[in-house]
């Protein structure tokens, strides 16, 4: 992949006229920005200067070296740190006594290409070489570990050209959990926790304060891209929603990121997640404060979120109350007043620490040759204490402690290996793979008690503070931190807050909202919206039946058959049992009329039995009247069966009285018939048939039709008899308590046999209807007859269409008032005459030869 690269620092070997083999240099040099000789060296590659000077090769002559611009004071700190370390370390009697630490530190610029060919030198050397053929070209490495890159591009690159050498690379600052990929980079290692954890951590914590719908701003590097694609997975597990994400590079063109803005003021998310190194977001900031946009939330990376340089430029007060995650706290005692002191950083005489040191006190040198009348000559004794910029500036300490921790790791293992006691072994031969797998293998304190080591991928443990921007009135935000995050914990106690200290973005006293849509609320479900996110939806109510007890539902639970929504739709309550009770005002006015029914039938039979001797009784036959009279108040009673909860055996007791009193009702009904016929034919001459149908022919004849009607009933009964039954069904806020027929072939055999009773009586009371008697009852019975007929022909539509209790009040009507049209048909004639017409109570009167006038 680095094939591009026309700068090489690769030794070739071509063959001479002499057929000497010969070691040369192909391009120029790199020259370290700082150095010192050592017995034991050690390399850094920092970023001195954040950009270089674009230029266009024409690969017709060799390109010129990089040229690199944006002085940048992070790097010189970063060097800073590694030289503290190693001046304390050389300092010690108990770390590597006897033995010195020497260093090459360089400048990449920010450039992954300046970034290799550094890594490379190390690796190879730097010096023109010329050797006869019996040496060999290749050398042992220049250096036994490199500490930096600060950016995670550079060091992926960095690692995959000199990983096959195997020497240690230690970054202080490089994030990407690509990095702990240890067959693409066996030799990285890091002192900063991977972005695996902090992209995790993100996204809990923006799932935290419930923000569901989140735009997003990344770094368009492997910084960048690596960390999003993480916390995008986990948001999406999580149930957060991106908006939209962007990616921008610092160098791209303004019409590119003015696209970004545009998109940022056509969004509704008011959380921005910012994935960026502190050098973008300075771009990305600046484009902020011309376009005025304020009011977003900003949840921001370890890159920038602790960067009080950040925070300086920060004049529009774009990101007061951002929050995000940063390294833990750092002190290390006599690091500030060392890296305070320039003096370590002008070993070199060359250029850069001229430039350094005119812009760190906004002052020229005489011999510089960008010197102007107006500016304040450097006298080289300048004071450092008066000057106040990103130099001075010691917030990036947890990283200058990363770095005294990278150099502490080598240190550790050099002691390690060279068996170090109060000498160290001189003798032994150090290679890059020991070095690597001793630091791999490292565990030890600091001085300040900080435990280091490293894991299986080249990691520390991931910790983190939440830090919280709050404004001050110096208009720089002061860094507060509102809780802490270890991935070390169990999943539900990683992450601790303190939300009541937390300031948000345009001071609001409550946790800004960003949502999509709504929270749907119990009684309703979620249906997403089409063509949108999952974080976009409408909020349907719930169906009648179902039910949700919990907010954002995505469905709706149906209800237990016994049970029914309610009118919020959020709980499931149980259904109102519904059957015919006494209670009620239908079933008590049925009551009544069955009650009524059944003292009426009792006073007619009072009323029979007191004149049971007088005629009108006498020729009705008194012995089927008062059996009528019997089965007609069973008819009343065996209606109140049919009222209550039903059970199992008023289920099988309601049907089956009902069938055999009815049957026995019209079989005494069907007896008096046939009686009259047979009556009418006795009278003419010669007729002897009244001795074939005497009383007990009668009885009989009731007893046999009533027997076929129980033969029925036990059938039904034994096969499939009636049973309580809950109807869902029929209404569907209310259980119907019925009783099930069983077998319907039952039920209707035992309604046919009495329809079929009640047809023959019928025929029979019409044939008889015109017998000469001033008092001839089959005219009575056929009315009777008629009514009973009618009102069970209207029963069975109405039955089979009316709705729950009402089917069982359609029944119990019918039964009422088929058994009072037989009662008033019937009996109240005969009552009239007995009580009110005494004198038509005669045998005369009754056969038509005393008519009254």
């Amino acid at each position: 992949m680095f094939l591009f690269f026309s700068e090489n620092v690769l030794f070739y070997v071509i063959h001479t006229e002499a057929e000497e083999t010969v070691c040369t240099q192909r391009g120029d040099p790199e020259i370290p920005q700082m150095f010192k000789d050592g017995d034991i060296m050690l390399g850094g590659i920092f970023s001195f200067h954040s950009s270089w000077k674009n230029r266009r090769d024409t690969y017709m002559d060799k390109p010129l070296p990089l040229q690199c611009t944006s002085l940048n004071f992070r790097g010189f700190q970063f060097a800073q740190a590694m030289l503290f370390a190693i001046e304390e370390i050389n300092n010690s009697t108990d770390l590597l006594p006897g033995i010195s630490l020497g260093y090459r530190i360089y400048d990449s610029c920010g450039s992954i290409a300046k970034s290799v060919r550094v890594a490379l030198a190390f690796a190879n050397g730097n010096e023109d070489v010329s050797q006869l053929s019996e040496a060999p070209c290749t050398r042992p490495a220049q250096v036994q570990a490199i500490l930096g890159e600060s950016s995670s591009s550079p060091c992926m690159a960095m690692a995959t050209a000199i990983g096959p050498f195997y020497i240690p690379i230690i970054s202080h600052f490089a994030t990407c959990a690509c990095l702990s990929d240890k067959t693409k980079y066996p030799s990285f290692l890091r002192t900063i926790p991977s972005d695996y954890y902090q992209s995790r951590a993100l996204a809990q914590l923006v799932k935290h304060f419930g923000w569901t719908w989140v735009g997003a701003i990344r770094t368009n590097d492997d910084y960048g891209n690596n960390g999003m694609a993480t916390f995008t997975e986990t948001a999406e597990q999580l149930g957060i929603c991106l908006e939209y994400s962007v990616s921008f590079f610092r160098t791209d063109p303004p019409d590119k990121i003015q696209k970004i803005v545009d998109i940022i003021k056509a969004s509704t998310s008011k959380v921005i997640v910012g994935f960026l190194s502190h050098i973008d977001l300075e771009v990305i900031l600046h484009e902020f404060s011309r376009h005025n946009l304020t009011g977003y939330q900003w949840v921001g990376s370890e890159g920038w979120i602790f960067d009080s340089q950040i925070a300086a430029m920060d004049r529009h007060h774009i990101l007061d109350g951002a929050i995000g995650l940063s390294i833990p706290k750092a002190h290390v005692s006599g690091m500030r007043d060392f890296m305070l002191d320039v003096r370590p950083l002008n070993v070199s005489s060359n250029e850069m620490f001229t430039n350094f040191y005119e812009s760190l006190f906004s002052c020229k040198f005489k011999q510089s040759k960008t010197s102007s009348r107006n500016q304040i000559e450097c006298t080289g004794n300048e004071d450092l204490s008066e000057v106040e910029n990103s130099f001075t500036d010691m917030s990036l300490m947890p990283i200058f402690n990363n770095v005294y921790k990278g150099v502490y790791a080598a240190a550790h293992a050099l002691h390690f290996i060279l068996s170090c006691n109060k000498t160290c072994n001189t003798k032994v031969q150090l290679d890059p793979f020991t070095i690597l797998q001793h630091i791999k293998t490292i565990q030890f304190k600091t001085k300040e008690g900080e435990e280091v080591y490293f894991n299986e991928n080249g990691d520390p443990a991931a910790k983190y503070e939440i830090i919280n921007w709050k404004p001050r009135e110096n208009d720089i935000a002061e860094f507060v931190t509102v809780g802490l995050y270890d991935a070390s914990l169990p999943a539900n106690k990683q992450l601790n807050l303190q939300n009541e200290s937390i300031t948000w973005t345009q001071n609001l006293q409550q946790v800004p909202l960003s949502i999509c849509s709504e929270k749907c609320l119990p009684g309703t479900r979620k249906v997403l919206q089409k063509g949108k996110p999952v974080c976009c939806y409408d909020c349907i109510r719930c169906a009648e039946g179902e039910m949700s007890n919990s907010t954002d539902s995505v469905t709706c639970v149906r209800c237990h058959p016994e049970f029914w929504s309610n009118e919020r739709r959020d709980a499931c309550v149980k259904k109102e049992a519904e059957f015919l009770s006494y209670v009620e005002i239908m079933g008590a006015l049925l009551t009544a009329a069955s009650l009524f029914g059944t003292c009426i039938t009792a006073v007619v039979a009072f009323i029979f039995f007191r004149y049971r001797k007088t005629p009108i009784v006498r020729a009705n036959n008194s012995e089927l009247s008062f059996l009528l009279l019997f089965s007609l108040t069973l008819c009343f009673l065996c209606s109140l069966t049919f009222i209550g909860r039903p059970s199992e055996w008023s289920c099988m007791l309601r049907h089956t009285a009902f069938g055999i009193t009815f049957v026995l009702c019209i079989s005494c009904v069907l007896g008096k018939t046939i009686v009259v016929l047979m009556a009418f034919r006795a009278t003419l001459p010669g007729s002897n048939v009244m001795k074939w149908f005497g009383p007990a022919q009668q009885r009989l004849t009731v007893l046999g039709f009533t027997l076929i009607q129980v033969m029925i009933c036990i059938l039904w009964l034994s096969i499939s008899p009636p049973f309580p039954f809950k109807n869902f069904t029929e209404l569907k806020h209310k259980i119907i308590l019925e009783c099930a027929l069983g077998s319907a072939v039952g039920f209707w055999s035992v309604l046919g046999y009495i329809g079929l009773l009640a047809i023959l009586c019928f025929i029979l009371a019409f044939l008889a209807r015109k017998l000469p008697d001033n008092f001839n009852e089959a005219k009575f019975i056929t009315f009777s007859m008629l009514i009973f007929c009618a009102v069970w022909l209207t029963f069975i539509p109405a039955y089979v269409s009316s709705p729950g209790k009402f089917s069982v009040a359609v029944e119990i009507f019918a039964i009422l008032s088929s058994s009072f049209g037989l009662l008033i048909c019937i009996f109240l004639p005969k009552c009239y005459i007995i009580l009110l017409k005494p004198e038509k109570n005669t045998k005369k009167y009754i056969m038509g030869k005393g008519a009254l006038k």
